[in-house]
């Protein structure tokens, strides 16, 4: 119960502008659902269930998920809107950072833009966790595995919060101002003590994020069909990091197409679900990371796909005009 006390504290004052799960009502309804369900062991004084909920439990499928759905979606998205807006301040250039700067959204100071990513994600971390909490409390007063069923549910309803792409953004932001602000003050250290950091290990790199105790992220940075750093990456709906152009060849669509153009019954090459290319997420703030970080290999593949990409297009041109002469 400590961690749900530290939970309240955090969210204190915030409320308003972002949305927390509401643990303390799910766990009302799970009391009701142990009232007017008691287990039989219980009442015999037995060690074990602590509610015969039924099969179809009207208590359970009709308040409990469908509340939690509810609630993280609105977590899910409040959470997007934000990490979305503050990559597109730091991203922002010539005009667009002037119309920024004239609503009074561009903030000169880096530690503000700093510290309120490192908020926003200690915010998705935190109430992650609840969710994982509340869950397993289902499990247990239940005897059931519906609670941990749920987690893939939440996962293809593109509301597990970990498994987002701008989870993945926010972190490459938060390295990339850090990066940026420690330049200007003529700072050479990285400060690996605020929990997030890109590490290398035997050359392959990952997102590591650990600003609670209870969680720690390790985002594996290696695309998983040409085995190599990902590059130019983009996140599909599912959470799985792909370079752009091994994506759209996983997908069967060309550079030029775009993954948008995906049939929607294509699979994610690693977990399979359906219908995850059209939505994906392009990494700019991690592209930026990467390509700073890696600059000889970055180069090399530039070139590379270059020379691909010139020849996707060409072909898709020639295509083009050979479906008009045909008309």
């Amino acid at each position: 119960m400590k961690f749900f006390k530290k939970h309240r504290e955090d969210m204190k004052g915030k409320e308003e502008k972002l949305p927390g799960l509401g643990f303390q009502k799910l766990r009302k309804i799970l009391k009701k659902c142990r009232r007017d369900f008691p287990c039989e062991k219980a009442i015999d004084g037995l060690t074990g269930c602590r509610s015969n909920c039924p099969e179809h439990c009207s208590v359970c499928e009709g308040t409990f998920f469908p509340s939690l759905i509810e609630e993280m979606s609105s977590l899910v998205g409040c959470f997007n809107e934000r990490a979305k807006r503050l990559c597109e301040l730091h991203l922002a250039s010539g005009f667009k950072k002037y119309l920024f700067r004239l609503r009074g959204n561009l903030q000169g100071d880096h530690h503000a833009l700093i510290q309120e990513g490192k908020d926003l994600l200690t915010y998705a971390l935190m109430n992650s966790v609840v969710v994982r909490r509340v869950l397993d409390q289902y499990d247990k007063i239940h005897c059931s595995t519906k609670g941990q069923t749920f987690k893939s549910r939440a996962q293809s309803l593109q509301i597990e919060i970990l498994q987002n792409p701008w989870l993945y953004e926010l972190m490459a932001f938060h390295i990339n101002l850090r990066e940026i602000k420690l330049k200007s003050e003529n700072n050479a250290s990285t400060s690996a003590s605020d929990g997030i950091n890109l590490i290398f290990n035997g050359g392959k790199p990952s997102l590591s994020c650990e600003l609670i105790n209870c969680v720690k992220l390790d985002i594996d940075l290696t695309c998983s069909i040409c085995l190599d750093i990902v590059f130019d990456p983009v996140s599909l709906t599912c959470g799985h990091i792909f370079c752009h152009m091994c994506a759209c060849s996983a997908a069967s669509v060309t550079i030029v197409d775009g993954l948008k153009e995906t049939q929607p019954n294509k699979k994610c090459p690693l977990c399979r679900e359906e219908g995850v290319f059209g939505g994906a997420v392009q990494l700019n703030e991690l592209n930026i990371l990467l390509s700073k970080s890696c600059p000889t290999y970055w180069e090399e593949r530039r070139q590379r796909e270059r020379v691909e990409r010139i020849q996707q297009a060409k072909q898709y041109w020639e295509n083009q005009s050979l479906a008009f002469m045909a008309i």
